[in-house]
């Protein structure tokens, strides 16, 4: 399965809005502000030129592609969790959103155990992340209310896990529907996440009217 291997900030300079990809990173020296910056300094210098405006199909497909790459998931796989989600009894939009928050790689980065998403996937990748006590390494793995994550005692006393458990204390970002053992250092799912949890700022309707079409 091909994979983007380049610099994380160029996808959000491509689709023009930040998408935190790199963690804390993302809140210094930042290529969309600068971007936005530049912009706005061009239309004003041109006369306050406004921008082209955005075909219907345009808006539909940016919206697919923020909630896609902030998940860090090929096409393949998001339309593997749209259509998963279609058949859900709830709201399409909603269950795609649920569905892309429960993946362990996500939950991991929720947990603290990393500041960024694609620091906890090579975490899951490398074997060092464990689901009710048995070692899980498939990043896209959907876990399930009552299902227990742990990491490797040894990889917690590592200076990135250490750094990314104290961002989460310092910041509180782990939502309610995870539980948080500092003792142990175990992390629960409590329950299904909510829409207004997500960690993915898109508007989901415009997603599923994308795939209707």
């Amino acid at each position: 399965m091909s994979r983007y291997t380049g610099p994380s900030c160029k996808k959000c300079v491509k689709i023009q809005q930040k998408m935190f990809l790199k963690g804390t990173k993302c809140h210094t020296n930042c290529l969309v502000d600068r971007a936005q910056k530049a912009e706005k300094e061009k239309r004003f210098s041109a006369g306050g030129k406004r921008p082209n405006k955005q075909s219907d199909y345009g808006k539909h497909l940016r919206e697919k592609q923020i909630a896609r790459l902030t998940a860090q998931v090929t096409e393949a796989q998001f339309k593997r969790f749209f259509a998963k989600a279609s058949k859900d009894k709830g709201q399409t939009g909603a269950a795609l959103l649920r569905f892309l928050e429960v993946r362990l790689d996500n939950i991991v980065r929720r947990l603290g155990f990393a500041v960024s998403l694609k620091a906890s996937r090579q975490l899951v990748c490398h074997g060092h992340i464990s689901v009710n006590g048995r070692c899980l390494d498939i990043p896209s793995a959907m876990l399930k209310p009552g299902d227990e994550v742990s990491i490797n005692p040894k990889t917690a006393e590592t200076l990135l896990v250490k750094q990314g458990l104290e961002h989460a204390e310092k910041t509180t970002q782990r939502p309610s529907f995870l539980s948080w053992d500092a003792g142990s250092r175990k992390g629960k799912l409590v329950r299904w996440p909510d829409r207004a949890e997500s960690s993915i700022s898109v508007d989901e309707q415009l997603i599923v009217e994308f795939y209707s079409k």
